[in-house]
């Protein structure tokens, strides 16, 4: 089938309702887990019925059930858990006549995988999140039926693995755009000055993230911007207490403010004249997403799925990774003429916001249109054997 990002077209809901279940191994909750939960509401808003399997003390359970899903709840990890949970999900697809299992992490999708195979569930998905190399093909070629590749560069990774490309859909992670609440200033939080120009990153403070190329960046052009601040928001250790000691080193102490982790990513996105996130590999960059839809010039770096999270030249600007000078020169330009950040900051906008690019609504559609297809072929190919 194609791939359904290419050929997408918005259409009505599918006449019969899926029963689908999500597996997921991870407990912490970050990017990966958060776009799981924005599918799941999604695709029950579109009428299919879901239910999750995580781990007992999994961030992603407790946030499902509060939102109304039934999630079980089972121990994944060593020898005696994976009989167990391999057992356990298996009873729960045959009892619950589930046609779709879509895992998302290593361990639960042999746990998950083997299960419905067990259960002769009709269609297995592996959802790709990661940029990182793929070593093993297995859980995306023997173990799950199809995947999706949240970016068409995690879909090139796996075709470089030697993935069959009929077997892979390309569907981009939903983003919920930022909310804003009223009576909060950050700038003010912060104690700067009215007329500062704020350059800010979200993101959490791994040495990936490339948050030391920023602050050297930020270094460089300091004397040049004498009223620019750079805003970190993020936690993360040890990288947190480095990065702290390389801008007092700098003598930038007063201009670099280190928020921790918030809440309130919309406040604090308007709180920004320019987002900048130098990471040096991402499977998309939601983030860059969320700064656009807020009307904000972004700056990343020509990496992973990054590229294709906006317009270069139109939306933001992109530099090579790893390359301070090259990120200070984009600043540099942005923060030098605020016509150019007005226009780059509309066209964001208009992207994310005016046509709906990247909405939890279009990813949801493009996975419906995916499951019913591969559901289709592999029903097909079943009465023909």
């Amino acid at each position: 089938m194609p791939d359904p990002i290419e050929s997408f077209q918005a259409r009505p809901g599918l006449d019969a309702r899926l029963r689908i279940l999500h597996t997921e191994a991870a407990t912490s909750f970050g990017g990966q887990e958060f776009c799981i939960y924005k599918e799941m509401i999604a695709m029950r808003e579109r009428g299919h019925h879901l239910e999750a399997v995580c781990q007992p003390e999994a961030e992603l359970g407790r946030r499902l059930r509060e939102a109304g899903f039934t999630v079980h709840l089972v121990p994944m990890d060593g020898p005696f858990n994976f009989v167990r949970c391999v057992a356990f999900v298996r009873r729960l697809l045959r009892l619950g006549h589930f046609d779709v299992v879509n895992t998302h992490s290593r361990r639960d999708t042999v746990l998950g995988a083997l299960a419905a195979r067990l259960a002769g569930t009709p269609l297995i998905v592996r959802t790709r999140h990661l940029a990182k190399p793929i070593n093993s093909l297995y859980a995306y070629t023997w173990l799950a039926h199809r995947v999706i590749a949240v970016s068409r560069y995690v879909r090139g990774q796996l075709l470089d693995g030697g993935a069959r490309p009929e077997a892979i859909a390309t569907i981009h992670s939903p983003v919920v755009l930022p909310q804003v609440r009223s009576g909060a200033c950050v700038r003010r939080e912060l104690g700067m000055p009215e007329d500062a120009l704020v350059v800010g990153c979200v993101a959490v403070m791994r040495a990936d993230k490339g948050h030391c190329d920023l602050i050297d960046a930020f270094h460089r052009i300091s004397a040049r911007f004498p009223n620019a601040h750079l805003v970190l928001v993020g936690e993360g250790q040890p990288m947190g207490g480095q990065l702290r000691a390389q801008a007092e080193k700098l003598g930038l102490v007063q201009r670099v403010h280190f928020t921790g982790r918030r809440d309130d990513i919309g406040n604090v996105l308007t709180a920004f004249d320019v987002f900048a996130l130098p990471t040096l590999r991402e499977a998309l960059g939601t983030v860059f997403i969320e700064a656009a839809a807020m009307g904000l010039p972004v700056v990343g770096t020509n990496v992973g799925g990054v590229p294709e999270t906006m317009q270069a030249g139109v939306t933001g600007l992109l530099v090579p990774p790893g390359d301070p000078a090259a990120l200070a020169a984009a600043l540099e330009s942005l923060l030098a003429d605020p016509v150019l950040r007005r226009r780059m900051g509309d066209a964001g906008r208009e992207l994310i916001r005016g046509q709906g690019q990247f909405s939890a609504e279009r990813t949801a559609a493009l996975v419906e249109q995916a499951y019913a297809g591969w559901l289709a072929e592999l029903r097909g190919s079943a009465r023909v054997a």
